[in-house]
């Protein structure tokens, strides 16, 4: 199995299982921690990774299905399923 195969088979497992209330404020908190410890690493690559882990984080956060964007586009009922189409979260 390959990198890409596995990557698809977790987005397909997130999607699948039931969000549990407040997700997206754990998942908020864990990407602000990562970009905390981004400024505290001395090198360059342990802050780049955290950088990008901790923006990976945010975004789901955001674009999750229990986030800000999944919440506005089922509170816009169907004129939202353009937003939840737009979704980065979302596996294609």
């Amino acid at each position: 199995m390959n990198l890409r195969q596995t990557l698809r088979n977790a987005q397909q497992w997130d999607a699948a299982r039931p969000g549990f209330r407040g997700e997206h404020w754990l998942v908020l908190g864990a990407g602000l921690l990562a970009l905390r410890g981004a400024r505290r690493s001395r090198s360059l690559l342990g802050r780049a990774l955290a950088r990008t882990v901790g923006g990976a984080l945010l975004a789901r956060a955001a674009s999750g299905r229990d986030g800000v964007v999944g919440k506005l586009a089922r509170a816009a009922g169907p004129a939202g399923a353009a937003v939840r189409r737009a979704s980065p979260s979302r596996p294609r």
